[in-house]
């Protein structure tokens, strides 16, 4: 991998930042949260968006979708969606007399799930593959989907009737998750007046086209990671599996993730290397949804950002002279 130059990571910057400027024209006073949500996006990562009704979690996705020239599906998770249904299926065509395959809705650049925990069980499995992959199988035989690729999905963390617990293995595939929460005073009444004067999320422009994307995707990759960030992300992801208030730990995909994001991330700030800000403050959004509490824990009123504050003031931050 060609490391990225400073014109790169500065061109990167001015693109993350006109496609940032577009997606806040809908949601408003969420900076940090659309900041994140792009730094997902441009690490070819998924995202879960994790919050109550009504706070714009599909708009949010729905924003991010309309503002890449590319393809886009959105499906509504219930429970009687099959497979299938998502994946696609072979259909027999009379007149070749053969059985052809009909795509379905993750064949997109963006997928967009809404209330991905009102689906089964199975319906959920089927999203590892293509998540994880980029692929999904049929009779034996992979078929790619297109790149860029990423599934955005939402869930009510409030409302469980009807719905289902995603398995770790899929909330693990997920490389972030956020919550919106209630806009600020001057930002609803901004959402309000917006709403008022018939301007939609279906409306905002296209700022960016698929190859644009995929450029951008390739800088990021260039930025410089020093060796010392690399077992410092390590010791902090391996610190999680040792603690004895977590039932489960950060995986090794967690860590590939807050690597992956860190690159990013310095490459929206116009840098060619990742630093401790970077990191640190990828913590709680790549890390968090990986950590399974134990029952004490909770009731001792522990977090995952909590204890990911804990490790990360117990783990030494690598001293770097710049160029190391």
């Amino acid at each position: 991998m060609t490391e990225a130059t400073a014109e790169q990571v500065q061109w990167f910057a001015d693109q993350f930042r006109v496609l940032q400027s577009n997606v806040e024209q809908f949601i408003r006073g969420k900076t940090s949260v659309v900041q994140m949500a792009l730094v997902a996006l441009l690490s070819e990562g998924h995202l879960l968006i994790d919050d109550i009704p009504g706070v714009g979690k599909t708009s949010l996705a729905k924003a991010i979708a309309n503002s890449i020239e590319g393809t886009m599906s959105r499906v509504q998770f219930t429970p009687d969606l099959l497979p299938s249904d998502l994946t696609g299926t072979q259909i027999w065509n009379m007149n070749t007399r053969n059985f052809e395959f009909r795509a379905g809705p993750v064949f997109a650049n963006i997928v967009v799930g809404d209330e991905i925990n009102r689906a089964s069980p199975k319906t959920q499995s089927a999203m590892l593959e293509v998540m994880e992959e980029r692929q999904v199988s049929v009779e034996g035989n992979p078929v790619m989907v297109p790149r860029p690729f990423m599934v955005i999905a939402t869930q009510n963390p409030v409302e469980f009737d009807g719905t289902y617990h995603l398995p770790e293995a899929q909330i693990d595939r997920f490389m972030m998750k956020l919550s919106i929460g209630y806009p600020d005073h001057e930002s609803e009444i901004e959402i309000i007046r917006g709403r008022s004067s018939g301007i939609t999320v279906e409306q905002l422009r296209p700022v960016s086209t698929l190859a644009l994307v995929a450029n951008l995707i390739e800088i990021a990759r260039g930025v410089h990671v020093a060796p010392a960030w690399h077992s410092y992300i390590v010791s902090l992801c391996s610190s999680t599996r040792q603690m004895g208030e977590l039932r489960l730990g950060v995986s090794p995909r967690g860590s590939l993730a807050l690597l992956t994001a860190a690159q990013t991330q310095a490459a929206s700030r116009g840098r060619t290397f990742v630093t401790a800000d970077d990191v640190k403050q990828l913590l709680p959004y790549v890390l968090g949804h990986r950590m399974l509490l134990t029952a004490e824990a909770e009731l001792q009123g522990h977090t995952a950002t909590t204890l990911l504050n804990h490790i990360a003031a117990a783990i030494p931050t690598p001293e770097i002279r710049l160029g190391v």
